[in-house]
């Protein structure tokens, strides 16, 4: 009994500070949509589509600092810090080199970008305007990324906790003033958002160095990082961080390529979707703490040799997540009829987003289960290739490639079109139990 009192004591001090970062990401992007639907349609539209170049590279991120995590909470199990340290170095070079590949591809073509997302003149206009401003902030987030999720990995969960907190006031302050020029301030519009969204991520970095300077007390972390090498935990760290990069990454692409067949749909499909996604964000928010929990817990049972315990703690987190994503579909629905008489939409805009709500009521109990598997238990326990063949079925082969007729084939209607998206944490689930009981996810992948 006070081991399992322990232990939801120990899930709670991770699940907590984690789940709050999660609802202060969601935050902004509920922030932005609220201001700039205010604004109008085809800003919120625009804003809302531009922004999935962020999203994919969030992602690559989450998949780069997901497969680093792995091992991190592993030789964390084993207090071996000189091999996490190795592994940072890896990490942080890897993603510095992304981030900036994908701003200089940003600023050399916004519109190529855009008309993949959009066939409206005044929405790509718009968005090309948002990505030149905003895709500034792309290297920033990679530094400050790498930095608090090797944190978060060694159960140091609050700093991040902090940061984004601080980063929230920031973002929401500076967007209001830039987005309605309120005061001395200019009304810049969606503009406005991407200049607040850079201002925010230059104060995540400052505070990552002054907490690194003063707080850390664990690893280096520093220049010294960006040229280390070690030729076998660099295999290592491929051999699981590749799988998860693709996983994320495909899955970043295929969400993205589900937003541009609605905005291929016209800007009413697209800002209802824009602010269906932002509630499935905000009703995941524990879900997925949880999920990231879980990667922690586990992956440090293994590392400490415990691996009938990794097992013990599998099945735990799967009774937390049952009640937590019960409680996120009830949020949809208890937020729906809000979300409905506050957003400034047209009439059709209104009734899709209507019928999206409900469709997305169902669908956040199997993303949150299904998340917990594959980002928690599976990828905690070192298995980290199931989740890119889910991905690889349920995403392109059920969501974007059915969507895809049943929008430009069959012509279907724009909540058909939704539901058919939709159907991919579905086809997951059952092949996700039959993983389960296997226990094949259950590796030491540490030296």
């Amino acid at each position: 009994m006070n081991e399992k009192r322990d232990f939801y004591k120990r899930v709670a001090g991770l699940v907590i500070p984690m789940a709050l970062q999660n609802l202060m990401n969601v935050a902004v992007q509920s922030a932005d949509v609220v201001m700039l639907g205010r604004v109008g349609e085809k800003a919120l539209s625009a804003a809302s589509l531009g922004g999935q170049v962020n999203f994919i590279l969030s992602l690559f991120l989450f998949g780069l600092t997901s497969g680093a995590s792995v091992l991190c909470a592993q030789y964390w199990g084993k207090k071996d810090l000189k091999s996490i340290e190795v592994i940072t170095g890896l990490c942080l070079r890897l993603s510095l080199l992304i981030g900036l590949g994908v701003t200089l591809l940003t600023l050399a073509f916004p519109g190529g970008i855009m008309r993949i997302l959009t066939s409206d003149g005044q929405v790509l206009e718009l968005g090309v305007e948002y990505l030149r401003a905003v895709c500034v902030s792309y290297v920033l987030m990679t530094f400050t990324s790498v930095y608090l999720n090797i944190m978060r990995s060694m159960e140091r969960v609050v700093v991040s906790t902090v940061i984004y907190a601080a980063s929230l006031v920031i973002n929401i302050i500076v967007n209001a003033l830039l987005i309605f020029g309120i005061g001395p301030f200019p009304e810049l519009g969606v503009v406005g958002a991407a200049v607040g969204t850079v201002i925010a991520r230059l104060a995540e970095c400052a505070m990552v160095l002054v907490h690194n300077q003063w707080k850390n007390g664990l690893i280096y972390f520093g220049p010294k990082l960006l040229v280390v090498k070690n030729q076998l935990l660099s295999r290592d760290f491929l051999k699981i961080s590749g799988p998860v990069i693709i996983n994320e990454v495909l899955w970043g692409i295929g969400m993205s390529a589900t937003a541009a067949i609605l905005g291929q749909l016209g800007s009413e499909a697209a800002s209802a979707n824009a602010i269906v996604q932002v509630v499935r964000q905000l009703s995941t928010v524990v879900s997925f703490g949880i999920a990231s929990a879980t990667a922690i817990t586990v992956g440090k049972a293994i590392g400490e040799g415990k691996k009938e315990l990794a097992k013990e703690y599998g099945g735990r987190f799967i009774k937390i997540i049952a009640v937590s994503g019960s409680v996120g579909s009830m949020i949809v629905l208890a937020v729906r009829p809000v979300v409905m008489a506050v957003m400034e939409l047209t009439p059709t805009a209104k009734g899709y987003l209507s019928v999206m709500m409900f469709l997305m009521a169902a669908y956040v109990w199997l993303q949150a289960f299904n998340t917990l598997m594959v980002v928690g238990v599976f990828r905690g326990g070192g298995d980290t290739r199931f989740g890119l063949v889910l991905e690889v079925i349920g995403l392109w082969g059920f969501s974007v490639f059915l969507g895809s007729i049943a929008a430009f084939v069959l012509e279907l209607s724009v909540p058909l079109v939704a539901a058919v998206i939709l159907l991919d944490e579905y086809v997951k689930f059952p092949l996700i139990v039959h993983r389960y009981r296997t226990y094949k996810w259950l590796q030491d992948v540490t030296r």
